[in-house]
């Protein structure tokens, strides 16, 4: 898919130079806000695991708020992101992440803290390399992001295979699946959230954009962080 701004030839220099610097402030938004996101995730999971929250949060039936809440966020996200305001978007936005860190914090229960590390810099940089190849490469990868979605669901299947089978190389095939998946949809995720940027929409329709664009960026970041996690933790 090839942003139609860049189909036009007649377009004059001065209006490509402000497009190209709208499209880099609206990239910078989005990392900003899925960078923020992640701080909020670790912050919250951190605190959790290392006070007395953790026998409240773990050791009791409010595990399965903890558990539980992320999923009820994305759901009541995905249906209302297209009717509120970028503000109480990005708020639902800090709140989720905040979640997602109250149900991560038990990942600090069974792993050491120095490979949780370890794993979360391998993860930023292949993170960082796919987003650059996402942004400047001319391929257009909607086929690719195609096939890489039908992945998750066949992954999401042999994950639940795996709860009663309880097999060692099927928890590992799809450790290394999951990387890859999720590594590959960080690529296709920045040239569509690239592709979908468009100066004359306005700043309230692109704060929004890059909400949504910050928070499946967040998402493949999380999820490839605790695949690699099962692969490369080091377990207490």
């Amino acid at each position: 898919m090839v942003d139609p701004f860049f189909r036009t030839s007649a377009v004059a220099a001065p209006d490509r130079a402000s497009y190209d610097a709208g499209l880099r402030a609206h990239m910078q938004r989005v990392f900003n806000y899925m960078a923020g996101g992640l701080a909020i995730t670790g912050l919250v999971a951190y605190v959790v695991a290392n006070t007395a929250l953790a026998g409240f949060v773990f050791g009791t039936p409010f595990r399965w708020v903890a558990i539980l809440s992320p999923l009820v966020f994305m759901i009541y996200m995905n249906v209302k992101l297209q009717s509120i305001s970028a503000s109480k978007a990005q708020t639902l936005f800090w709140l989720f992440c905040g979640t997602m860190g109250l149900s991560m914090g038990s990942i600090f229960l069974v792993y050491t803290q120095a490979s949780i590390a370890r794993v979360f810099f391998i993860t930023a940089a292949d993170f960082a390399a796919m987003s650059l190849w996402g942004y400047t490469t001319k391929r257009d990868l909607t086929g690719f992001g195609a096939f890489l979605m039908m992945g998750i669901m066949g992954l999401f299947i042999a994950m639940i295979v795996n709860m009663f089978m309880m097999a060692p190389m099927l928890y590992w095939v799809t450790s290394v699946i999951g990387v890859f998946i999720f590594t590959g949809l960080t690529a296709y995720d920045v040239q569509r959230i690239k592709q979908t940027y468009a100066a004359g929409w306005g700043t309230e329709a692109n704060n929004k954009l890059a909400v949504i664009g910050a928070l499946g960026l967040y998402l493949n970041f999380i999820n490839a962080f605790m695949f690699l996690l099962r692969l490369m933790g080091d377990r207490r």
